[in-house]
């Protein structure tokens, strides 16, 4: 495969994504930093030569790039038992990580990010107004899940697939935004197994 370089911010649960899908391949990958608090993906440089949209993670392989990060762990897994080869549970797999962006990320993942690395103290009055809405419907993306893993080892079938890379990122981590996981036992023994996986590393790796 071609060198693989991952710019990204090492703290971002959907940068964390493709690092634990390249590790559970055994995939050789480089890693860039950029500080996003310090607007480093925003500068001309980035934008016109790494994505135009301002953001990360983005996998370059070799000379070419992909943003999205569901979109650079489905290259990086295409091919591989984190894929299912059954065509129904790809597209289940499909479903959980369009649903990942849509119901689990954007109120899981922001929590995280306003109040233990922005701060409540400096939010805006359009963030706080905010707060209870994401609250309960990063609580409800939690309930849903319990409920599903409380009959199954794995979002889809018998094991890990890119659902799980995807879902597990911004979960495991879901406290940092006030969330209480031990209030959901079905969520925290998927953790457990996931995080027994052959090949994982911490998000902090």
């Amino acid at each position: 495969m071609e060198r693989l370089l991952l710019h990204e911010y090492s703290a971002s649960g959907n940068c964390y994504k493709v690092r634990l899908t390249a590790a559970l391949l055994g995939l050789p990958l480089e890693r860039r930093e950029y500080d996003i608090l310090n607007g480093e993906t925003r500068t001309p440089e980035f934008l016109a030569n790494v994505n135009a949209n301002g953001r990360i993670p983005v996998l370059q392989v070799g000379d070419r790039f992909i943003a999205e990060s569901n979109a650079a762990c489905y290259f990086l897994a295409d091919g591989s038992a984190l894929v299912p080869q059954d065509r129904f549970a790809r597209a289940e797999m499909l479903h959980w990580m369009f649903w990942e962006q849509y119901n689990h990320e954007p109120n899981i993942a922001t929590l995280r990010f306003w109040i233990s690395f922005m701060g409540e103290d400096k939010l805006s009055e359009a963030q706080r107004a905010q707060l209870d809405g994401k609250r309960a419907a990063g609580e409800a993306a939690l309930k849903l899940m319990d409920a599903h893993l409380a009959t199954r080892p794995f979002l889809v079938g018998e094991r890990p697939s890119l659902a799980d890379i995807a879902l597990y990122a911004y979960t495991h981590v879901a406290e940092g935004g006030g969330f209480r996981l031990a209030e959901y036992p079905g969520v925290g023994a998927w953790l457990d197994r996931v995080r027994a996986q052959p090949g994982y590393v911490p998000i902090g790796a």
